[in-house]
């Protein structure tokens, strides 16, 4: 018959846990840049407050081969907030510029506006007509 659970042997633990029992790594309380980039401005907005930011343009683009990758890379890092998103085939260069700075989004646009998967972000968000309408009324800045 078998044993009761009474007379069944105990084996002592020759050490004692950790007191905490979660085995994985600690997770950060603030979230990082990158996390904060991607995030919705509308979502921004709620969990953090509004942003105290000028009107803005953000250009958004894919590494591309060529002769002006390399000048439209170092013109997005000029601009006032440059950030790298993703990795490998979804990498992407996002360069924010306010309105005073039309002639340099102008000259970034000329280099990566040709590009399919290119956008242009009106206040960190995606606008009907920002090419054609949005863009233009800005290049009118640049004749004062």
């Amino acid at each position: 018959m078998a044993d009761s659970p009474s007379t069944m042997p105990v084996s002592v633990p020759t050490r004692r846990p950790l007191e905490r029992f979660w085995p994985y790594v600690e997770l950060t309380e603030a979230p990082s840049v990158d996390e904060l980039a991607a995030l919705d401005p509308d979502l921004h907005a709620a969990l953090f407050g509004p942003r105290d930011l000028p009107f803005s343009f953000t250009i958004v683009f894919p590494d591309f081969d060529g002769d002006a990758a390399g000048e439209a890379l170092a013109r997005a890092q000029a601009s006032a907030e440059y950030r790298v998103v993703g990795a490998a085939a979804t990498r992407r260069h996002r360069a924010r510029f306010f309105s005073g700075d039309a002639a340099a989004l102008r000259d970034l646009y000329a280099l990566v506006g040709h590009l399919p998967e290119t956008e242009v972000l009106i206040d960190d968000r995606p606008v009907p007509f920002a090419r054609e309408l949005w863009l233009p009324l800005l290049w009118f800045q640049l004749l004062r």
